[in-house]
């Protein structure tokens, strides 16, 4: 799939017009992970907000150093790694490949600092994030409080 069709299916992306969309584009690169391999560690620097092209990711909840809980997975045209955006820029949670993952890396810096060459494009972007954010919450309060949601 080409990489633009990734990222109008993203849910970070989705809603961009096709001018944004191309603009995007240019800013990410294909990237590999085999299975076990660690897309992010929990409380390290987070540089590379991700969009999965094909794959499957765990977030696991460290709770202590032999102690891991998987919260969440995150498969084809989610996002991971959005903490890349958000200060302190410091990944939440550790995001581990389950199977071979395919996906398209942004530089967050690059994403953050649209804010002096497209503010209009970093707002939206901005927007997505927060998108990520309240439906990985939204699945996080659903999980804990042991109920499935079903739109």
């Amino acid at each position: 799939m080409d990489k633009l069709e990734v990222l109008k299916r993203s849910d970070v992306f989705h809603y961009l017009d096709d001018d944004d969309l191309k603009e995007v584009e240019k800013m990410c690169t294909p990237e590999v992970f085999e299975a076990g391999s660690i897309i992010g560690k929990q409380d390290a620097e987070s540089d590379k907000l991700y969009v999965i092209e094909e794959g499957l990711v765990s977030i696991m909840l460290e709770l202590g150093p032999t102690d891991k809980r998987q919260i969440q997975t995150a498969s084809n045209f989610e996002c991971i790694g959005w903490t890349a955006s958000i200060p302190p820029f410091r990944c939440v949670c550790t995001a581990k490949a389950l199977e071979r993952t395919k996906g398209l890396a942004f530089n967050g810096k690059e994403l953050r600092n649209l804010v002096y060459t497209n503010p209009k494009l970093c707002a939206e972007i901005a927007g997505g994030v927060a998108y990520v954010i309240s439906q990985r919450l939204r699945a996080a309060f659903t999980q804990l409080m042991g109920v499935t949601y079903q739109d």
